[in-house]
């Protein structure tokens, strides 16, 4: 399998077709500056001023008049349709971060694929920007230096347990499942210390972006 050429170290932004605005792509952008698109992906970025590094995808959804204004050499066809343009790129993606934008907002099915990915084997360390919130999968364990009143919202992909301090609901003991019991609006106390087994997504305020870096950042060391 193809593996995208980054330097070491390298943040990388995929942006899909969904909704995301200049400020979305710019604030990613600073944290990780290696821009992806994820086939129509493309057409967003350049709509938005910035031309994709490589663009990834089965290419059924970029225009051609996008593929016209990208160099040949930097674009990746990827012909199978058995995973979607998001996992065709965190598949041939090799960085400590990869930042989501323009995932969310529009079709909900393409929201629901994308959050599926972020669980799935193997791992990426992604976080997706939605507009109201910054979205990840929750590593076995996890601490967050949050403020108190701060949502803290826990939804399960599949069977998971855990435990927790600093959540004003706390989590022990309850067995979490998409059809059965999930963790939407809890709030912070303060300092959130989290342990799970399972699949398990947080999703937290916008403004608590550099939280959630600083804590995936200081699980890589």
């Amino acid at each position: 399998m193809t593996e995208l050429p980054i330097r070491d170290g390298q943040g990388v932004t995929v942006i899909g077709g969904g909704a995301v605005t200049s400020a979305d792509l710019a604030t990613a952008l600073e944290v990780a500056p290696v821009l992806v698109a994820a086939d129509g992906g493309a057409d967003r970025a350049l709509a938005l001023g910035r031309a994709p590094d490589w663009v990834i995808g089965d290419l059924d959804s970029i225009s051609g008049a996008a593929r016209h204004m990208l160099p040949p050499e930097r674009v990746l066809e990827v012909t199978e349709q058995d995973s979607t343009d998001f996992v065709k790129c965190l598949t041939r993606i090799s960085a400590p971060l990869i930042l989501a934008v323009g995932f969310a907002g529009l079709r909900l099915d393409h929201t629901l694929a994308a959050l599926t990915a972020m669980v799935t084997p193997p791992a990426a360390r992604v976080v997706m920007l939605a507009s109201d919130d910054v979205v990840f999968a929750c590593p076995p364990r996890l601490t967050l230096p949050l403020m108190p009143g701060t949502r803290v919202s826990l939804y399960p992909m599949g069977p998971a347990r855990g435990t927790s301090s600093g959540l004003e609901w706390p989590i022990d003991g309850i067995d979490f499942a998409p059809g059965g019991r999930v963790g939407t609006s809890n709030r912070a106390t303060g300092l959130v210390t989290l342990r799970v087994e399972g699949p398990m997504l947080v999703m937290l305020p916008r403004d608590c972006l550099g939280t959630v870096l600083t804590a995936l950042r200081s699980r890589a060391h």
